[in-house]
């Protein structure tokens, strides 16, 4: 947890902005969630988590064991299946909003994670699928990133071989798969307890995690999907591949897509959740997924309402490690420091502000200067030999300051200075 300062916030609210307007752009309606639930209500639906990464406290009026939200697809589900059950299909929903995580390890830090996202409910075709995909895609480059990766897996690959596995040495095979760890994985596989285990499913298990690729090397992908469907023919898992192969074909057929794709089969994050395609967004920078999504039709029935669903989470840190590591840039909106006459300031303020543009009155004789470039204003207006000057702070670059007559009333003046705001770049470093 950590706080944000003014330009910080500043920072994460355009972009979570920015974001979910795309969202709203695509016809997904925004909803608003509570920060906590009743345990019992919420942990119905964290098919991801385990119980040791949810924080729970008293609810002091009921009494009841509340808890933090980790995730906020599972109450997403709940709103739909108790308030929108008779709404018509397909239901688009969109959100902003903070989770609140225990990190695992020795530490066991808490970990905030400001996130927004899509729920597309009631489509449980391919369509569906290459509706979310598309949408991460253009909502990773509306976030101002163009040089991104997009690996794409289906849960129920892993899922159906480690059915076929003896229930204890199928959860230690999940763990081990999910850390990506391959000496241990091959030491798993040949220990005594796997000795039952069809020879075909230890050989698909064992290849799971080198099943991955695409991009230059692979751009249609033939090498990854002709050797898997040599291991997983004959086997549980061959049905989920199809089912991959087609998607994977309609996404890279769409230019927004096409060229960001990867394969990765071995990938188990979210194994227990998610019932059919799953795939991460990865970008310079983070060194972890800036977005994450997939389908999980089983969610809505823990709630009583079986349904179709698939959707996506970008990780507003995640994506602003991302576009400072890629150099994007940012403009933020102008704002005006009025250091004129004290009688004169107020009334210039309030007549810019009335125009949509930020502006505080400040007392011209104390260093108007320096407050305006301490607190990034990107313009300061002064008064000079009779005229009403807008100008930069020092160091910044706003070309071609506007001199307005002083004698103008104050809404003409505003308006002058709105006018030469909007036409040059804001007074940034």
């Amino acid at each position: 947890m950590r706080d944000l300062l003014p330009e910080e916030a500043r920072r994460r609210r355009a972009l979570a902005k920015r974001v979910l307007d795309h969202f709203v752009l695509y016809g997904y309606q925004p909803v608003a969630l509570p920060a906590f639930e009743f345990a019992e209500v919420l942990e119905r639906g964290l098919g991801t988590f385990d119980a040791t990464d949810v924080l729970r406290f008293i609810e002091p009026e009921s009494g009841e064991v509340a808890a933090l939200r980790p995730d906020m697809t599972p109450q997403i589900a709940r709103l739909v299946a108790t308030r929108l059950a008779d709404a018509p299909r397909p239901i688009r929903l969109c959100y902003e909003g903070t989770v609140l995580r225990r990190r695992q390890g020795r530490a066991r830090r808490h970990r905030q994670i400001p996130q927004a996202g899509v729920e597309l409910y009631g489509v449980g075709t391919l369509g569906g699928d290459l509706e979310i995909l598309r949408l991460a895609a253009s909502a990773v480059r509306e976030a101002g990133l163009d040089r991104f990766v997009v690996d794409l897996g289906h849960a129920m690959i892993a899922r159906a071989l480690l059915d076929a596995v003896p229930a204890g040495l199928a959860a230690e095979l999940s763990e081990v798969l999910e850390l990506k760890d391959a000496s241990r994985l091959a030491a798993v596989l040949a220990s005594p307890r796997a000795a039952d285990v069809p020879r075909r499913i230890v050989a698909a298990i064992a290849a799971l995690p080198d099943l991955a690729g695409g991009g230059e090397a692979d751009p249609d992908g033939s090498l990854v999907f002709d050797r898997a469907a040599g291991l997983l023919s004959g086997t549980p898992a061959e049905a989920p591949l199809a089912e991959l192969r087609a998607l994977w074909d309609a996404a890279r057929a769409s230019p927004e897509l096409g060229p960001a794709l990867r394969i990765d089969l071995g990938e188990l994050r979210g194994l227990a959740y998610y019932t059919g395609a799953i795939f991460h967004v990865f970008a310079e920078g983070p060194g972890e997924a800036i977005a994450a999504g997939g389908r999980y039709d089983m969610l809505l029935s823990r709630f009583g309402l079986p349904m179709p669903a698939v959707g996506f989470a970008l990780y507003l840190d995640a994506v602003a490690w991302a576009r400072d590591a890629a150099g994007a840039a940012d403009e933020p909106a102008p704002r005006v420091l009025v250091a004129v006459g004290s009688e004169r300031a107020e009334p210039l303020a309030a007549a810019l502000r009335g125009l949509g543009v930020p502006a505080v009155a400040h007392p011209p004789d104390q260093d108007p200067e320096g407050y305006a470039l301490s607190w990034r204003f990107s313009h300061l207006v002064r008064e000079r030999d009779g005229a009403i000057v807008l100008e930069a702070p020092p160091g910044c670059e706003v070309p071609g300051a506007a001199a307005v007559p002083a004698t103008l009333d104050d809404a003409a003046i505003a308006q002058a200075i709105v006018l030469k705001t909007r036409a040059t770049p804001p007074g940034e470093k």
